[in-house]
């Protein structure tokens, strides 16, 4: 169950990381975007649009992440590593080589 919800989790995560880089930059903080007047997806539908996709994807996102901590902290077992019980056994010692006898 986890396996397929993590899947599912990072698939949404492609999408989120797709759906962000479609966007149109407003700031132009690094210099790049926003300025031209020719874009790949232009107009005020298709940024609500884009702006709505990465919403629904970011809400998926955060509802995935927790169930994937609730259902890892199910199988979780309470106690503490200290207390293990201690291994009483003494080392192995090593046995003598046999040495074939020639007669």
């Amino acid at each position: 169950m986890i396996q397929i919800i993590l899947v599912i989790h990072l698939l949404i995560a492609l999408a989120l990381v797709g759906a962000v880089l479609l966007q149109r930059s407003e700031g132009g903080g690094l210099g790049i975007g926003g300025g031209g007047g020719g874009g790949f997806m232009t107009g005020r539908g298709t940024a609500n649009l884009l702006t709505r996709t990465t919403g629904i994807l970011a809400a998926c996102f955060f509802a995935t992440s927790l169930l994937l901590a609730i259902l890892a902290s199910g199988s979780r077992q309470t106690g503490s590593i200290m207390d293990a019980p201690a291994a009483t056994s003494a080392p192995a010692v090593p046995a003598e080589p046999q040495v074939p006898v020639s007669k």
